[in-house]
This record gives structure tokens, sequence and C-alpha cells, in this order.
């Protein structure tokens, strides 16, 4: 999500406006610290032009790490 959210040239704050949150729950987002609603996830989504999985698929490496 960062990554996609750095190509729009958005800031953290920027997203959060957009989609209706603060800036924390973004970064919290981004750090896979918060879990967000689908309507959320929807929202960031059409923000950033993207799809549910180019944002929130994780790929089996990822999951590994999260495990460790």
């Amino acid at each position: 999500m960062k990554l996609a959210r750095i190509e729009k040239d958005l800031t953290q704050e920027d997203l959060a406006k957009i989609v209706g949150v603060t800036r924390q729950t973004i970064g919290l987002i981004e750090v896979n610290k918060f879990n967000p609603s689908l309507k959320l996830c929807i929202s960031i989504c059409k923000a950033l032009e993207k799809t549910l999985d180019q944002i929130f698929w994780e790929d089996e490496l990822d999951e590994e790490k999260d495990y460790r």
C-alpha cells in the first residue's frame, strides 16, 4: 500500500483525508498493525486506483515474514 500511495504522490495525511480516517490509521495499515474493514479497503483502493488484490493480497513470502 505504501508504494502505491507514494506512486500517487500522496502523504499518509493526504490518503487519510481522502478515505476519511486518521493519518495514524493509514500508518498502522502500512505496517500491518491494523486490519481495515472491507469498506475502508475499497476506499483505499479507489483512491490509489488499484485493485484489492494489488493492495491487500499477501503472497506466501509476506505471510512467512509475519509469522517469524
